[in-house]
């Protein structure tokens, strides 16, 4: 996987990595969800928050000490070792970072590091096996990524998988197989993959900017490799480089979790000490020199979306001074509603969004600014609108409140990106690999704490020069989306080709008795203790609230749903949930939009509502000392809004041109295309945003919405942290508690929708789009389905995991046909989906989908084996209480259990539902929940199928 699939930008570059979100369908129980204080007025509440601060926790939050317990330990052959104490839950991650990435490659093998991660889990010469099946029975949440200046291997599983997750890595790192075959299928893959990134318009004007911003050096290349040059490696030009650099004394061994170390690093002296240190002679580390000479704008003109401005100034290594006041400055530009570039592009009409990154890596770094264009808007004036207002900020300088706010919310992003054990092995994996020194986000804290103003004006006059910047523009354009349908109705074809022959791998029968011949034993630990089950309230109103205290990091994080989704949305008014959600904090009967962003940016801290099919989505996090401001802005926003005129204007300009950007994205315009083949008009998940519905919707239309749907007693909130129960429920009593609405919720009827009656296939193209995503499925089941459990195990064999499952063996590993195919049941309250997604190139599309579908037709005719349904029931529960162990997670599960009428015991009781299911359950579920030729087929990217022109 390619770094840039992870994280293109993000706020803070040294924990980018630790707001990684991890396999995302590897397993989905919810899968329908795929300072200054604030000012509240006293006629509406006579609750202080800033006075009520140290009666919802034992003490301040302390000095941010991320390192305080690790242990660092070098082995005789190199491997540094670095160990994490954690014991919240049962649970440890063993993560291998290696020193190596794009920015180590040689000129014409681009890609050769990330084509190398994809051949690391082909297998090794003791465990010829696809190592993501050895993951997947140890119920791991495995993954890996390349990057600029390394690669990284990462697992995540239950505490007595430890010493099998690192026999597992300490075996790829020395005895590997890369062999023809196998490196001719992962080429496919990763060709499908890059082809996957050519789809974004901001990908492929990034990559033409960063060319002309380096030049002569590796970081102007793309990570994951061009197509040109992958398909010439050879199998000795990847094995050079896997000798030369998967060498123990080039790698970091980070381990986070339950464990203990002194037993533990005598594991990993067992089973990494004897791997010999490689011939390793690492490249010499190039300063990249930017170009010398102001170079033209590149202006790409093609299909797309939006019109993007991208701009890129070079900057100095991660170890250097500036880097501090760089971050800061970064902060005051485009860190939220109240920043400068916000407030100069955004309100201004200028542009719908702005957004930047500071790249700090070891040999040099970047800033990049992307801003998104209102409309039409003439790029050429729009880049003039930031010269002019980066000249303007650099005479007139920052305050010192910007300064403080901004260091404010550095501080509090690491800590909240550090609430759980991945996150925080890959905050010490990226800090060793760039710094060589784990401490180094620690101490860039203090740092970042002395930044004056002068600092900051500094560094905006020392590298935001218009003569060292490169400039792209992206210019779409005009294109004409069309939908191409066959059906089997009217005798028409059935089939995008002439059917294809495959030759299933392995007998499925023999892959589970293989995978368990090479798994390395488990460790013998005491029982964990039974998981805590939330403190349950409801108020008078209806209001329902879940609390779950947590100790162990000084932050809560809430979760909430309101039953205002767009199943509410008339045909004509597409778009209108989601535009009351993202209206809800553009102002209060109280306060302004700059003063609610405001108060929260003082304090670090995060709420955002998102509206989807049966509800609205509440997810928010901050320091443990400010959870009153956090409840005090959501109580506000949710019983006060105003949707003031100018702000309710631009939201809607804006959700016009998002709607521009999903039109010209193959995955959105496939599950749109999809949602709509399978459930008829008239039907609430039929109704999608046009530019039409979106142009309709009025202040008042808004306003409506909000005072119909959000109500107590259709609300659900959970938190969970270091809190006070019986001081936590008293503030919310005095927030809430007189939350009152007139009559009864309002109620939406979904009409029964059969099975489609042969295959219907789609082809909705997106001109100037090389990958083609594939939707497949129809109508599932619930939420509350007596079925669920089975479902839940059979689609994890079918499809629950890219690597493991029998659709990524076959499709993925065996055949190369896609980078990644997903099989899900989409649950909620009333019947779901279910799908299959998956991503190829066109000319791969037809045998992709042929192939899934002559498996599908397997498995309902022959269902699973006895072994398949233990493997399945192993991972489910090994990654079910994995993300238990993330409080994201961990509170939406409780809001959702709560949506659902399920008892919060099923927090305990999920692990027992999965484990009480037998075989002949999971193959009854077979039978009646796969429908191989009663299935819609929905096509999007490049043409496939015959025309029909749609909006």
């Amino acid at each position: 996987m390619s770094f840039f699939s992870i994280a293109q930008r993000h706020r803070f570059s040294l924990v980018i990595l630790s707001i990684w979100v991890i396999a995302a369908f590897v397993f989905n129980q919810d899968a329908a969800l795929s300072g200054e204080k604030a000012d509240f007025s006293p006629r509406f509440h006579n609750f202080d928050p800033e006075k009520s601060h140290k009666t919802l926790v034992a003490k301040e939050t302390p000095n941010l000490a991320i390192t305080a317990n690790v242990r660092k330990t070098v082995l005789d052959n190199g491997l540094t070792v670095l160990t994490k104490e954690v014991h919240n839950a049962p649970v440890v991650t063993v993560q291998v970072w290696y020193k190596f990435g794009s920015g180590q490659e040689a000129s014409g093998v681009n890609g050769i590091a990330h084509q190398l991660e994809h051949l690391m889990f082909k297998g090794t010469s003791n465990r010829p096996i696809q190592f993501g099946r050895l993951f997947s029975a140890l119920g791991s949440d495995s993954n890996a990524f390349t990057s600029y200046d390394q690669t990284a291997y990462y697992n995540t599983a239950e505490r007595d998988k430890l010493t099998a997750l690192l026999t597992l890595e300490a075996d790829r790192m020395k005895n590997s197989l890369i062999d023809p075959q196998q490196l001719a299928s992962e080429k496919r893959v990763v060709i499908s993959e890059l082809q996957g990134y050519e789809n974004s318009p901001e990908y492929r004007l990034n990559r033409a900017v960063m060319m002309s911003v380096f030049p002569d050096h590796p970081y102007r290349l793309p990570i994951g490799g061009t197509k040109a040059d992958v398909e010439k490696f050879t199998v000795e030009q990847v094995r050079e480089y896997y000798q030369k650099f998967y060498s123990p004394d080039n790698a970091v061994l980070v381990i986070a979790g339950d464990f203990d170390t002194a037993q533990t690093l005598k594991n990993v002296q067992t089973v990494f000490g004897e791997i010999p240190k490689r011939q390793y002679s690492p490249h010499k580390l190039i300063i990249p020199s930017p170009a010398a000479t102001p170079a033209p704008v590149i202006k790409l003109q093609e299909p797309g979306g939006n019109p993007l401005l991208q701009i890129i100034y070079p900057l100095p290594p991660i170890n250097q001074p500036d880097i501090p006041a760089l971050e800061v400055m970064d902060y005051i530009l485009t860190a939220g509603k109240n920043s400068y570039l916000y407030q100069e592009l955004v309100e201004s009409g200028l542009a719908n969004d702005v957004s930047a990154n500071v790249a700090s890596l070891r040999a040099g770094g970047w800033y990049e600014i992307l801003v998104t264009s209102a409309g039409t808007q003439d790029l050429t004036k729009l880049d003039a609108a930031v010269i002019k207002a980066l000249d303007k900020l650099a005479k007139a300088g920052v305050t010192k409140e910007q300064v403080e706010r901004a260091k404010t919310q550095l501080t509090a992003s690491v800590i909240l990106n550090n609430r759980d054990i991945t996150s925080q092995a890959m905050q010490l994996g990226n800090d060793q690999i760039t710094t060589d020194n784990y401490q180094y986000t620690e101490n860039h804290l203090i740092n970042i704490r002395k930044v004056q103003v002068t600092d900051v004006i500094n560094v905006i006059n020392k590298y935001l020069q218009p003569e060292a910047r490169k400039v792209g523009f992206f210019e779409p354009t005009k294109q004409v989306a069309t939908v191409r349908v066959s059906t089997s109705l009217n005798n028409q074809s059935l089939s995008y080709s002439t059917p294809t022959q495959e030759n299933f791998g392995n007998d499925v029968a023999v892959v589970p008795a293989e995978v368990q011949q090479y798994l390395p034993p488990l460790d013998i630990l005491p029982k964990a203790e039974k998981r805590q089950i939330p403190q349950q309230l409801q108020f008078a109103n209806g209001l329902r609230i879940l609390l779950l205290p947590d100790k162990t990091t000084p932050t809560v994080t809430l979760s909430g749903n309101i039953k205002a989704g767009t199943e509410f949305e008339s045909d004509n008014q597409g778009g209108l949930a989601s535009l009351v959600a993202a209206n809800l904090m553009n102002g209060t009967k109280n306060q302004d939009m700059r003063t609610i962003a405001k108060g929260l940016e003082a304090k670090g801290a995060n709420l955002n509502f998102e509206a989807y099919r049966e509800g609205v989505r509440i997810k928010g996090s901050s320091l443990a000392v400010d959870l009153p401001v956090l409840l005090g802005t959501l109580t506000d926003v949710i019983r006060n809004s105003t949707f003031p005129e100018k702000e309710f204007a631009l939201a809607r300009q804006q959700a016009l041109t998002s709607l521009d950007s999903d039109l010209d994205d193959p995955d959105k315009v496939a599950s749109r295309i999809f949602v709509q083949s399978i459930y008829p008009k008239k039907h609430p998940l039929h109704t999608f945003p046009t530019a039409e519905s979106i142009g309709k919707i009025q202040r008042q239309d808004v306003m409506a919405f909000k005072a119909q749907h959000y109500r107590p007693d259709t609300t659900v909130l959970a938190i969970v942290g270091d809190f006070d129960v019986n001081k936590v429920r008293s503030l919310i009593q005095a927030k809430l508690g007189d939350w009152q609405v007139k009559g009864k919720p309002p109620t939406v009827k979904y009409p029964s929708v059969g099975m489609p009656k042969n295959v219907i296939k789609v082809n909705p193209v997106v001109p100037g789009k090389p990958q083609a995503i594939t939707y497949m499925g129809y109508t599932g089941i619930s939420r509350q389905d007596r079925r669920f459990y089975a479902a839940m195990i059979l689609n994890q064999i079918l499809g629950g995991d890219t690597l493991s499952s029998r659709l990524g063996a076959e499709v993925r590993d065996r055949q190369g046909l896609t980078y990644g195919i997903y099989s899900n049941f989409i649950t909620g309250k009333n019947v779901g989906t279910f799908l299959i997604e998956m991503q190829t190139s066109p000319e791969d599309a037809p045998k992709a989908i042929s192939s899934t579908r002559k498996l599908l037709k397997q498995v309902h005719q022959q269902g699973v084996t006895p072994q398949e349904v233990e493997t399945a029931k192993r991972n489910l529960i090994s990654n079910y209480n994995i993300s238990l162990a993330n409080p994201e997670q961990l509170s939406q599960k409780m809001v959702m259990n709560e949506v659902y009428g399920l008892n919060q015991v099923e927090l305990r009781s999920f692990i027992s539902k999965i484990e009480q299911v037998n075989l002949n359950q999971v193959n009854q579920a077979a039978r009646e929940l796969l429908h191989p030729d009663k299935i819609v087929v929905v096509t999007a990217g490049p043409p496939i199928l015959a025309h029909k022109k749609i909006k």
